[in-house]
């Protein structure tokens, strides 16, 4: 049997195009596919063809559906747009390695840089971003904003008292003892899971993520005068860095609520030498929205983003590429490569442009194009395609929250109607649980048993919550709210 790579495409193209709209496999083919699995290395390979065979028809009806199904609602997880899985393809077959700016070799870094110019113009966040550069996700990208908040304020530090250096060059140890600080804080309202995580890989802890005190009502409200009160009580030797929230992961819900109160906590941060940054794994493209009264409330709890020192978020929830993709923003270039930079390999060096050497803005040395798909999406779809797009994702969200609201099974959370009967504050994120404490012990496995769309388990208030994210390209409004609340009917029973 011969093997091709176009014949091979082809093939595939034909199974993606034929997958049903379930969102996850049956529990059939998931065991096919784990028994299909070799049990060691073999000493002979089985050769292209029949490895193929192998992919196509072993592994790939074993994948669930966050690309093939309209209803796939775990996490937050994007579909991918036709066109972005064309470039990502192009990707593959050209393996550009965007790691140095070289223009006279490749167009893949020009490319890149463009990509994340166009990106910043769709997010309305203005001109000043110098720093800037693709990473694999959010969880990255929060590294990336711990990192400089870390070397801007023990910079800071470090001028006040006359010494030189940084914590890229000194160390976090060395900087911190020639600075006299003592401890560097970082203070958010409810953080997701990677800021602490970020907090551990820069050396400064997962204790040292603080919660600012909010009320129980709207905990991912963050308290500006608790803030304040925090900055202005902190110790001498105490830094800090600020990290907002936009939106939470469990409610979608955002840090504030207008400009107003995002230039109040940028006026604190300036007043008391802390570093502000943003996490808008998915939030921030509350932005896009077109400017119609029904998003009005999104798109101001959205604004001031653009005060940040520093801003990240994914490309591979809401602009639907493939996995993996985020993007960091930065207002300071210089602060990237005093961290990132690669000292003393000639062999790395490019000459001076305004487009910097990718390696020396970002974690990875090695990095794939996955520029290409950002850029291919941007490029076809625009401002007003992509805007549409986000639209129906909210007005998806929004009808299973009133679906949730009117039932007499479910009891919707972290969210009510306001008084016209709309939810306005509802973005892409749904949470709720069942009123039966005994159906709802088990209503994440109920609704994904049904394989007809899937979503994830959390908790609320110390209690099991079930958790909607509508981040796909394929909303269809109408059609996947008669799914949505047939599936609901049937778990509830």
């Amino acid at each position: 049997m011969s093997f091709s790579v176009s014949s091979s495409y082809t093939k595939l193209r034909a199974i993606v195009d034929s997958a049903s709209n379930d969102a996850l496999p049956s529990l059939s083919k998931l065991e096919k596919s784990h028994n299909s699995l070799p049990s060691s290395l073999p000493v002979t390979g089985l050769g292209e063809a029949a490895t193929e065979t192998h992919l196509l028809k072993d592994l790939t009806p074993g994948f669930n559906g966050p690309k093939t199904s309209s209803n796939y609602y775990g996490f937050v997880t994007g579909g991918v747009f036709p066109i972005a899985e064309v470039a990502d393809n192009i990707v593959t077959a050209f393996d550009q390695n965007v790691q140095v700016h070289l223009p006279d070799q490749s167009v893949a870094t020009a490319v890149e840089d463009k990509a994340l110019s166009m990106l910043v113009e769709l997010l309305n966040l203005g001109d000043g971003w110098n720093g800037k550069t693709f990473t694999t996700g959010a969880t990255g990208a929060n590294i990336m904003g711990l990192a400089c908040g870390r070397e801007a304020v023990v910079d800071a530090r470090l001028k006040a008292v006359g010494e030189v250096g940084s914590v890229g060059e000194l160390g976090l140890l060395g900087a911190c003892l020639k600075a006299g600080i003592k401890e560097i804080q970082v203070l958010t309202t409810m953080g997701h899971s990677s800021l602490y995580k970020a907090a551990s890989v820069v050396g400064l802890g997962r204790a040292s993520v603080k919660d600012i005190a909010t009320s129980k009502e709207d905990p991912w409200n963050m308290d500006i005068d608790a803030l304040e009160k925090e900055l202005e009580s902190a110790e001498e030797g105490v830094v800090s860095i600020v990290a907002l929230s936009m939106g939470e992961v469990n409610t979608g819900r955002f840090a504030t609520d207008g400009l107003y109160a995002m230039k109040r906590i940028r006026d604190i941060c300036y007043q008391h030498g802390a570093w502000l940054h943003v996490d808008g794994a998915f939030g921030i493209f509350a932005r896009c929205l077109p400017p119609k009264a029904e998003f009005t409330t999104l798109i101001n709890s959205a604004s001031g983003i653009e005060l940040a020192d520093s801003i990240c978020g994914d490309g591979h929830k809401m602009l639907n590429v493939p996995y993996d993709c985020g993007f960091f923003l930065t207002r300071s270039n210089t602060i990237l490569s005093s961290i990132f930079q690669n000292p003393n390999a000639a062999y790395l060096s490019a000459g001076q442009s305004s487009i910097p050497s990718p390696l020396n803005n970002g974690l990875e040395n090695s990095r794939r194009f996955r520029a290409l798909p950002v850029y291919a999406v941007l490029h076809a779809y625009g401002r007003d395609g992509l805007a549409e797009m986000f639209s129906r994702q909210v007005q998806l969200a929004r009808g299973i929250s009133k679906v949730l609201s009117d039932s007499e099974d479910f009891e919707l959370l972290a969210t009510r109607p306001s008084q016209s009967g709309e939810f306005d504050n509802v973005h892409i994120i749904v949470i709720f649980r069942a009123k039966n404490e005994g159906i709802n012990a088990e209503l994440v496995r109920r609704i994904n048993a049904t394989r007809k769309m899937y979503v994830s388990g959390t908790k609320w208030d110390g209690r099991a919550a079930c958790r909607i994210a509508v981040s796909t390209f394929k909303v269809e409004l109408e059609r996947d709210l008669l799914l949505v609340r047939s599936v609901l009917e049937e778990a509830s029973k």
